[in-house]
C-alpha cells in the first residue's frame, strides 16, 4: 500500500492547484457552493494525473532503472507489481472521467482533453523536441481552464498566457536539470535530451522568463482587469512574481535544483515566504474592498 501511494505521486497534486485560479480571480472564493465544486474538480484531476503517472511509469520502467534517482520509484525498484499499477490506473482514469460528467459537461471535455494529452505525452509527444515541453505547458492551461469551467466563470486570456509561459519556464528548467545531472548518459534515460543542450535551454529559458514577467505585468494593468476588480492595485503583486522567478533561476543554476519544480515553492524558505506574501497581497487587493 505504501508503494502504491508513492507511485500515485501525491506531491505532484500541487500542480492541480491551478484549478483554483478561476475561483480566486473571479472573486468567488467566499461562495461555498463554488468552493465545493472546485474541490471536487481538484480531486478529479488528482485521480486523472495519478492514473497518467502510473501509465507513464509502466511505459518507462526499463529506462527508469538506469536513472540515478528514478530507479528508486516503486515500479522500477520492484516494490510495486505492474499488475496492481495497471488496475489502479484504469480505476482512477475511468472514475475521474465519470466524476467529471457530474461536475459539468464542459469541465468533462477539458478533463478528457487533459487525460488524452498526457497519455499522448507518455507514449509519443515526449519524444518530439520542443513539442514535449509545449505539451506540458498546455496541460497546465487545461487545468486553469477546467477550474473556471467547473463554476462557469470566464478566465482572462492574459491569465492563460501567463500560465502557459510559467509552465514552459518550469518545464525547460527541469529539462536543463536532467541534462546536467545525467551528463553523457542523458540519452540513455530520455532520448529527447539528446536534442537539447544547456546553451539552447538557457536561451529558451531567457525568452520565456522575460515573456512571463511582461505578460503578468500586462495582465495586472490591462483595462479589463482594472474594470473587473475595480482597482489597479494588482500591479503591487509584480515584485513577488519577479522574486519568485529570480529565486527559482538561482536555485536551478547555482544550487543544481529544478528536478522537482513542484517541491521548490514548498521546501525553500524564501520561496515559501514569497508565495505567502503574494497570496496575501492578492487576497487584500481582490477581497479587501
Amino acid at each position: 500500500m505504501r508503494a502504491l501511494i508513492e507511485a500515485l505521486r501525491p506531491r505532484q497534486w500541487v500542480k492541480n492547484g491551478l484549478l483554483f485560479a478561476g475561483l480566486i480571480f473571479s472573486k468567488n472564493l467566499t461562495n461555498v457552493a463554488d468552493d465545493l465544486l472546485v474541490l471536487g474538480a481538484f480531486g478529479i484531476f488528482c485521480a486523472l494525473s495519478s492514473s497518467v503517472y502510473l501509465i507513464n511509469d509502466l511505459a518507462d520502467i526499463e529506462r527508469d532503472r538506469v536513472h540515478p534517482v528514478k530507479c528508486r520509484r516503486p515500479l522500477p525498484s520492484g516494490r510495486l507489481s505492474p499488475g496492481v499499477a495497471v488496475v489502479m490506473a484504469l480505476a482512477l482514469g475511468v472514475g475521474g472521467l465519470a466524476g467529471g460528467y457530474l461536475v459539468h459537461p464542459a469541465f468533462l471535455a477539458l478533463a478528457a482533453c487533459y487525460y488524452v494529452l498526457n497519455l499522448a505525452y507518455s507514449f509519443l509527444l515526449k519524444h518530439l523536441v520542443i513539442v514535449d515541453v509545449l505539451s506540458i505547458a498546455i496541460g497546465f492551461v487545461l487545468r486553469a481552464a477546467a477550474g473556471a469551467e467547473a463554476i462557469q466563470v470566464e478566465i482572462s486570456p492574459w491569465l492563460l498566457i501567463c500560465t502557459v509561459l510559467l509552465a514552459l519556464f518550469l518545464a525547460l528548467s527541469k529539462r536543463r536539470h536532467e541534462l546536467v545531472l545525467l551528463e553523457g548518459t542523458a540519452g540513455n534515460h530520455r532520448r529527447i535530451l539528446e536534442e537539447y543542450s544547456p546553451h539552447l535551454l538557457d536561451q529558451m529559458i531567457a525568452v520565456v522568463t522575460a515573456s512571463t514577467v511582461v505578460s503578468y505585468c500586462q495582465y495586472t494593468m490591462a483595462a479589463e482587469t482594472v474594470e473587473k476588480f475595480g482597482t489597479s492595485n494588482l500591479v503591487f503583486t509584480v515584485p513577488f512574481v519577479l522574486f519568485g522567478i529570480f529565486r527559482y533561476l538561482y536555485l536551478v543554476h547555482q544550487k543544481d535544483e529544478g528536478g522537482s519544480p513542484e517541491r521548490i515553492p514548498f521546501t525553500d524558505p524564501p520561496m515559501i515566504a514569497n508565495l505567502v506574501l503574494w497570496l496575501v497581497t492578492v487576497g487584500i487587493v481582490l477581497y479587501g474592498r
